[in-house]
């Protein structure tokens, strides 16, 4: 990783353009908003699940808590796919 980092550095320095970078930018916040949701809605799913392995009378409370919660975590994982479409139109060539 860090390789790459410092090749995108020398890159910028030696007078390239910036549209490289930005369509990077672009992809890894894509990127990592799909790893994020998906980190979020399986830790959520996993911890409603032995919710309600221990308490099964709040089977209920927990599975609506379960939803509402991921339902958030997908609203910030499309929020920042936009932002990475919107840096992605914004280069030209």
């Amino acid at each position: 990783m860090l390789h790459i980092l410092a090749l995108l550095q020398a890159a910028a320095a030696a007078g390239g353009s910036d549209r490289g970078l930005a369509l990077i930018g672009a992809g890894l916040a894509a990127g990592l908003a799909v790893v994020g949701a998906g980190v979020g809605i399986g830790r959520i799913g996993g911890s409603a699940t032995e919710g309600i392995a221990r308490h099964p009378e709040a089977t209920a409370r927990i599975q609506t808590a379960m939803i509402i919660a991921a339902a958030l975590v997908e609203g910030v994982a499309l929020f920042v796919a936009v932002i990475g479409f919107l840096i992605q139109s914004k280069v030209t060539f």
